[in-house]
């Protein structure tokens, strides 16, 4: 007779989700981990094993450290080079252009021209300087034609005694050389061109002005006028204001003063 026990001795071989299960203690087959009771199999990624031993990660897990470090590197280069050229030196501008053909195997790369905005702007200012101060020196009108130099660009102020008799808007025969020169010099310029009449604060009121507006504007005009129809000046740079009596040169109201503000400003603007 068998002594071996055929009935469920209560113990506990597996517990699931609270569940108890009651078997035969003695012929458990059951894995150690099956006694835990209450915990769940621990998940755990896969690694694969090279063949030298060392632990090699899933396919991609780490790649996208590839691409970062390479923008990073790529972003690097681009601010240092940003911050070289910043401050251009024509030699060393000349040097690394030859390196880089050498690099890129052609040594005829095409060298831009460098340009020096400053120095170019200067060159500018002295020719127009220069050219105004010959006509002036020409026709003999140091006390009467100025050339002034402000935020603005260049003012040739030219007083109303030269281009006009008084109380008229009509261009003398006398003001026509000196616009003549006046015009080959703007026409040699890519600037904007300001045609400005001005007068001074006296009333004026006629059949053929009413008011100093109307005067000013005429005599800018008749000024632009011919500047453009008769000496060729571009059309599409020039631009006429009238301004009446309200930007004087001087306030004072001696004859002498007030003829300083009765005058015609060709501004040559700057870009």
């Amino acid at each position: 007779m068998s002594l071996r026990r055929k009935t469920n001795d209560g113990a506990v071989f597996r517990r699931d989700n609270g569940n108890t299960q009651w078997g035969n203690s003695l012929n458990s087959q059951t894995k150690t981990d099956e006694f835990i009771a209450g915990k769940r199999p621990r998940r755990f990624r896969k690694i694969k094993i090279d063949d030298a031993g060392g632990e090699e990660h899933s396919a991609g897990a780490e790649r996208y450290l590839l691409t970062y470090a390479d923008l990073i590197t790529l972003l690097l280069g681009l601010f240092i080079i940003l911050y070289a050229v910043s401050n251009v030196d024509a030699k060393k501008y000349e040097a690394f252009m030859g390196e880089a053909g050498n690099v890129f195997g052609s040594s005829n790369l095409t060298i831009l021209p460098f340009e020096n905005t400053s120095a170019e702007l200067n060159v500018g200012k002295e020719s127009i300087r220069n050219s105004v101060e010959g006509f002036i020196k020409e026709f003999d009108y140091q006390n009467n034609i100025k050339l002034i130099e402000n935020e603005r660009g260049f003012i040739i102020s030219i007083l109303d005694n030269i281009l006009f008799t008084s109380g008229k808007a009509k261009l003398s025969e006398e003001s026509k050389p000196i616009l003549k020169k006046i015009a080959q010099l703007l026409k040699t310029l890519p600037n904007d061109i300001r045609v400005e009449g001005h007068t001074d604060d006296i009333p004026i009121s006629t059949a053929e002005f009413p008011s100093n507006w109307h005067l000013s504007i005429a005599r800018a005009t008749n000024t632009a006028y011919y500047l453009m129809n008769n000496q060729g000046l571009n059309q599409e740079k020039v631009a006429i204001v009238g301004n009446a009596e309200f930007k004087p040169v001087t306030t004072e109201s001696s004859p002498e003063m007030r003829s300083l503000n009765r005058r015609v400003d060709i501004v040559i603007l700057k870009e």
